[in-house]
């Protein structure tokens, strides 16, 4: 071992054993607090069965069961890019072999709008 070698361990090894530094205080006049907010009540559900029960695994941890059901009527094509955007884009864990129970589920839902044109 040379010396520069010897040297460069007992400095990288000089810090081992010692007790972790306590961390960074806050900026001063910076503190976290706790808030809550209360959100509006969901004013629609979505229907109860099988299929349905895919929609809210899959689709509700980010969308209302009123958003849901409001979308215009759309294909199955468009459907399944909303779903693959879902996955791709937003990292939506939605599984791929449900893609087309899901697209099927999607096109069940009672809708509020018009068919798009």
């Amino acid at each position: 071992m040379t010396r520069a070698s010897i040297l460069l361990s007992a400095v990288m090894l000089s810090g081992c054993g010692k007790p972790p530094t306590a961390q960074p205080a806050l900026a001063p006049g910076f503190t976290f607090a706790s808030k809550s907010i209360t959100l509006p009540a969901d004013r629609t559900t979505l229907p109860v069965g099988a299929a349905t029960a895919l929609v809210a695994q899959n689709c509700t941890g980010c969308h209302s069961a009123e958003m849901l059901t409001t979308q215009p009527k759309l294909d199955a094509k468009t459907w399944a890019a909303e779903i693959a955007k879902m996955r791709t884009v937003y990292h939506a864990p939605i599984d791929p072999a449900d893609d087309e129970r899901l697209v099927a589920a999607l096109m069940a839902l009672p809708t509020q709008r018009s068919p798009r044109p």
